[in-house]
């Protein structure tokens, strides 16, 4: 915890229970409320920048949001990714061999936004983010289009100058919460998000399965009475079943390992078949 966090210094910090108002009407909200009026759950598609190269990296994320992805998760390749599994701890690493560069990301992010209307949001670990500059990384991303960041290993408590940032440049905050997380845990984060909380439905790193945590419903329960904006769950998703389950009861359902595999075996094509398989569309839509 930095000292400004822990002394309660910083405008709004955990320690003083201050945090800046949610927007309402960011890009991101306005679409998981367009998706709840349509009484569905959000379809959220996860991709790491840079893999297999950046122009195919883009191409796919492209192809999410043509077919059915109503989000983008773009991920920023890391050198210590604690949460991922081996699918997407082996593509972050093609993509540095390959020399992936953080400043990529907006380029992708804009391209990304510029040719879908499915709204971006970035997924990154705080350490890269910490030596671009914050300031400076949310000031790029939201000129690139961004929505907001997901950040796997960034507690509220730790995040007042994320706190601070995000609010001056209209960025949403997705935190994560976990089915260890205490109930007082579960109000904090909610308090301190925007946009969506992200509830991890397993224990462990991510990763395809056949079935989806039963706790899953609950924590997603539990998130909505503790105040969060909106709830979707990730980890373990892989087919459309596991879509309708989950979007039964949570406002979105993220996927991530299925589609990189897809890229992994089958390219950007494989990718949009897969989109249209999850978002429950048979064929291709008219023009794409």
């Amino acid at each position: 915890m930095s000292y400004r966090d822990a002394n309660g210094q910083a405008p709004y910090t955990v320690a003083s229970h201050t945090f800046p108002a949610r927007n309402a009407n960011s890009r991101l909200s306005q679409r998981l409320t367009q998706c709840r009026e349509a009484g569905r759950a959000a379809l959220i598609g996860y991709l790491p920048a840079g893999f297999p190269d950046l122009e195919t990296s883009i191409q796919a994320a492209i192809e999410l949001g043509k077919n059915g992805a109503d989000i983008i998760e773009l991920g920023v390749p890391y050198s210590d990714p604690v949460m991922d599994g081996p699918v997407i701890q082996q593509a972050t690493g093609v993509a540095l061999e390959n020399g992936f560069r953080l400043s990529q990301i907006f380029e992708a992010v804009r391209r990304i936004t510029e040719a879908t209307d499915a709204v971006v949001v970035v997924m990154t670990y705080w350490n890269p983010v910490l030596a671009y500059g914050v300031e400076r990384f949310a000031a790029d991303l939201a000129a690139a289009g961004g929505s907001g960041i997901i950040t796997p290993d960034l507690v509220p408590d730790e995040a007042s100058d994320w706190f601070e940032a995000s609010e001056k440049h209209g960025l949403d905050r997705i935190f994560l919460a976990a089915l260890s997380s205490s109930p007082e845990r579960l109000r904090m984060v909610s308090e301190a998000s925007s946009g969506f909380v992200y509830a991890v439905s397993v224990m462990g790193v991510t990763g395809a399965r056949s079935s989806v945590s039963d706790a899953a419903q609950r924590l997603v329960a539990d998130l909505k009475e503790s105040g969060a904006p909106y709830a979707c769950v990730g980890l373990g998703v892989s087919n459309r079943s596991h879509v309708e389950e989950i979007g039964a009861y949570a406002d979105g359902v993220i996927v991530g390992t299925a589609l990189v595999k897809a890229l992994q075996t089958g390219g950007v094509q494989a990718v949009a078949e897969l989109t249209r398989e999850l978002a429950g569309r048979a064929e291709p839509t008219a023009g794409e």
